[in-house]
């Protein structure tokens, strides 16, 4: 008897699923990117400008930070 089986091996079958799995999700992105034209992004963008103005960015220590710091020293 013969060592080799006929066909694929069950690791090139997973690769060639894996290898699909990717293009179909690739394709699916660039669809909807071509699709959509990036209008959530502009949207996003959009209603985060208005607020942005309103105070600064970054870490803020508030009342309820400083008890958690409070709460968690050991």
């Amino acid at each position: 008897m013969s060592d080799k089986t006929e066909g694929k091996t069950p690791e090139q079958g997973r690769r060639a699923f894996l290898k699909g799995a990717l293009a179909a999700g690739t394709a699916t992105t660039v669809a909807a990117v071509v699709v959509g034209g990036g209008a959530p992004v502009q949207e996003a963008e959009a209603a985060a400008a208005p607020g942005a103005s309103a105070g600064p960015k970054g870490y803020q220590e508030s009342e309820h930070v400083r008890d958690y710091y409070r709460t968690a020293r050991l």
